[in-house]
């Protein structure tokens, strides 16, 4: 009799309708920021972090991408902007999230989605977000400091010249060979309202 029951149950349940996995929800942040580089008088002044190719540069243009079940759902963040929470996180969708590290090279690079490795000597430390207040300017900071370094025709998107960030240390591995080629910078930040900035970054 038991059996029967259980049986009839399987049965009733295997009979109704399959309901569609509901859109992944991107949660709101409000402490969600973008980031300008601040250096008067220079080539970089005002230019926007961005995260491409698995490492951040100032100008140029962010990279990310939306699985196309996500792209069906309708629930693709626009991926357009770099955006950062807290210390050390890009503002992303991705199950996980992307984390923000220094390489070995002295690059600030970030982690690829679904997964935490970093790369030995890798470092996460001295990483500090002030928020901003009454609607001014915060401040993104790293404590050995940030510099920007000129990408050559080698590392830099054809048509589309970058300066490649880097933690100020005398002997990070910047492109042209050269760290007296860079140039230090204040990593200025504006709050920003509403959801991730991308579903994740490549």
């Amino acid at each position: 009799m038991k059996f029967f029951a259980i049986s009839s149950l399987i049965a009733a349940v295997v009979a109704l309708p399959s309901v569609p996995a509901p859109a992944p929800k991107v949660r709101n942040n409000p402490n969600a920021f973008t980031v300008v580089a601040s250096r008067s008088a220079s080539p970089i002044h005002f230019l926007s972090l961005n995260a491409a190719r698995s490492h951040f540069y100032l100008g140029g243009k962010a990279s990310s991408y939306c699985p196309e079940n996500v792209q069906r759902l309708g629930a693709c963040p626009a991926g357009k902007e770099t955006a950062l929470i807290g210390d050390t996180y890009l503002a992303v969708a991705v199950p996980g999230g992307q984390s923000i590290y220094v390489d070995p090279k002295g690059a600030l690079a970030f982690t690829v989605p679904h997964s935490s490795f970093t790369p030995p000597d890798s470092s996460t430390e001295g990483f500090a977000y002030k928020a901003s207040k009454n609607g001014g300017l915060g401040r993104w900071s790293l404590k050995q400091g940030l510099m920007a370094c000129p990408t050559t025709n080698a590392t830099a998107v054809p048509g589309n010249p970058r300066w490649q960030v880097f933690a100020a240390l005398k002997n990070a591995t910047v492109p042209t060979g050269n760290v007296q080629d860079c140039l230090g910078f204040s990593a200025v930040t504006a709050s920003r309202n509403g959801s991730a900035a991308a579903y994740e970054y490549l």
